[in-house]
């Protein structure tokens, strides 16, 4: 996994017609504030925010009204009180995974999804009062200006949007990355940066049509965050995060993991960062030199997403296990409670060449039907099955549409050419294996391993 992953997940809150959808909604969202309410799964442990029906993809916190707003792989975003954990709203619009939140100026939140679609809500409703369109793919990253007047929004259609808060108008589209654009973030001086699979930071003036300031990285980047003085920090899949001052300069480099970096998050006072890696544990890092303060281990847990608390005093940490988890900064080094690290889900294949190449896939892929759907589904029987066709599992329109059956060589196809240009519209992490060997070996692994009993 090269990029950041956005695979949809199977929803829990669609209706089996069209028409019946506002109900289903409406219906899905009273179940589920009625059974947190009732003391469900939030009381179990007011620390920890419990409700969504998947990963916990976004986290953004709105510091003077204690509140979080998180969206999820469920399709659903929760507006929650940071002082009791209970959910007081729970938003249902998009169709697909919410790979983006956003508090807005004023009270109010921004969601956005796989759907490429972006609400705006008002605080305490059911329905939003906005819906943004006109990307052409999913939107992965959301940012408010710091004068609240606008809304920047990353794409994976390859374009950054300048959307305005007030008074409505037309999007302002910023065209320079080649590929996904994975993060997006307001520097202290209101400029606007933009970060891309293609591995480019892209810092855009706002207030005019100047040229835009590119810095090229040495790797894919998954994630962005602005520290004061108009530095960025910039978070890698080669498990890098790099300090960039200014004037696009890389002051600091510093390797977290062997892993991509897929969530970054700065405190409250600019001081520190944290940084989560798929799969890795979480790490704080100091925000002026990039040196490690601590490091969280996650266990099995797989952290999606990352935001502090108002008072700095704590880490909400979005999990593969549905939870956004608290972790207490005051205290010692801390955990995040996911049970004991997991079994190499690979240990039955040690020196397959194969299965090492099909490491980066196994956050997203079980090869057993009885471990269930990650962020993508079972490879349990794929070849000679039709594309799109994993019971219960909601794949994309683009996906269904394709006429494919999975071999030996449309396998082998797929990472030959890349996801985009073979499965043109798929929400799959664009990512190749130029080695043919290596391609074989795949090919050869997953024969083994995904066969029928």
């Amino acid at each position: 996994m090269r990029a950041i992953i956005e695979l949809t997940r199977r929803r829990g809150d669609r209706a089996g017609h069209s028409g019946d959808r506002g109900v289903a909604r409406r219906i899905a969202a009273l179940s589920a504030g009625f059974l947190l309410a009732l003391g469900g799964p939030a009381a179990a442990r007011a620390a920890d925010l419990r409700g969504h029906g998947g990963p916990v993809r976004a986290i953004d916190v709105a510091p003077a009204a204690g509140l979080a707003v998180t969206g999820s792989f469920d399709g659903r975003s929760i507006v929650w009180s940071l002082d009791s954990g209970a959910a007081r709203e729970v938003l249902l619009f998009h169709d697909g995974q919410v790979n983006a939140v956003a508090v807005l100026p004023g009270g109010g939140y921004a969601t956005a999804g796989e759907d490429g679609r972006i609400a705006l809500w008002d605080e305490g409703g059911t329905e939003p009062v906005r819906s943004l369109e006109g990307h052409a793919g999913p939107v992965s990253s959301l940012a408010v200006s710091p004068d609240g007047d606008l809304l920047a929004s990353a794409s994976w259609d390859g374009t950054v949007r300048l959307w305005p808060l007030a008074g409505g108008g037309d999007a302002r589209v910023l065209a320079g990355h080649q590929g996904n654009v994975n993060a997006v973030a307001f520097l202290s001086d209101g400029r606007l940066a933009s970060a891309g699979y293609d591995g480019s930071l892209i810092r855009w003036p706002v207030e005019d049509d100047g040229p835009p300031a590119v810095t090229t990285m040495p790797a894919p980047l998954n994630a962005l965050a602005a520290l004061p003085g108009g530095r960025l920090a910039a978070g890698a899949a080669d498990g890098h995060v790099r300090l960039i001052d200014g004037t696009g300069a890389v002051v600091a480099d510093t390797e977290i993991d062997t892993t991509p970096v897929v969530a970054l998050a700065v405190s409250p006072d600019g001081e520190r960062l944290g940084v989560a890696c798929l799969p890795g544990a979480v790490t704080i890092l100091d925000a002026d030199t990039l040196d490690r303060m601590r490091r969280i281990e996650s266990g099995s847990l797989l952290v999606w997403s990352l935001a502090f608390t108002p008072d700095g005093n704590a880490l909400l940490a979005g999990g593969s296990d549905r939870v956004v988890h608290r972790v207490d900064l005051a205290g010692g080094a801390g955990t995040l409670a996911a049970g004991p690290p997991a079994e190499d889900p690979l240990a039955a294949y040690a020196g397959d060449p194969g299965a090492e190449v099909f490491r980066a896939c196994v956050a997203c892929h079980t090869l057993d039907p009885a471990e269930g759907e990650r962020a993508g589904p079972t490879l349990h029987g794929i070849f000679g099955r039709r594309i799109a066709s994993v019971p219960g599992y909601h794949y994309s329109a683009a996906f269904r549409s394709l006429d494919i059956v999975w071999t030996r060589e449309t396998v082998a196809r797929l990472f030959e050419v890349g996801p985009a240009s073979f499965t043109p519209g798929t929400k799959m992490p664009e990512q190749t294996i130029p080695s043919p060997e290596q391609r074989d070996a795949l090919i050869r692994f997953l024969e083994r391993a995904t066969r029928p009993d």
